[in-house]
């Protein structure tokens, strides 16, 4: 028996870590099986820049909801392999753009059909197994719970004599 599956709830961020990792690491294979030299890691820049022609790195850091220092220092690294530039905005030269390069582009054109071949393995896996039907819609509806009210406070409400 599965060691992880023993505990529950007790080891969830784990399991969820070992599945992340897990995923990202045949991701990866597939891009390098593919000669396509893509990290896993830049998906959400490149998602973001592949819908957007540029974008500031305010804009990337809200909608990433991650730190502007993370968002340059991704950036940065994308940068030194020539896959994206970053100019002063237009409208307003206190801001950065951020587009891809002609080399990104290439990269992102290669990129794309792996997308769809991911999207459409998974939601294949999703329509086989009424287990794994709505998935992410549920996986939503816990992320939203858990921003509404941290989880720490949940447990520790719990944890309050009845």
């Amino acid at each position: 028996m599965d060691f992880y599956r023993i505990p529950g709830y007790l080891i969830f961020g784990s399991r969820l870590r070992r599945l992340s990792e897990y995923y990202i690491s045949e991701l990866n294979s597939v891009y390098q099986l593919l000669g396509i030299p893509f990290d896993t890691s830049w998906f959400s820049f490149f998602y973001i820049l592949s819908e957007a022609e540029e974008i500031s790195l305010i804009d990337l850091s809200n909608r990433l909801q991650i730190s502007h220092s993370s968002v340059s220092q991704m950036i940065n690294n994308l940068r030194q392999k020539k896959l994206v530039k970053s100019v002063r905005d237009k409208q307003d030269a206190r801001k950065q753009v951020v587009t891809l390069t002609k080399t990104g582009r290439k990269m992102l054109d290669d990129i794309k059909p792996v997308w769809r071949s991911i999207e459409s393995v998974l939601s294949t896996f999703e329509t086989r197994d009424e287990n794994l039907k709505d998935f992410l819609d549920r996986l939503s509806k816990l992320e939203d719970t858990l921003r509404a009210r941290p989880l720490r406070e949940h447990i520790l409400a719990d944890m309050q004599p009845k």
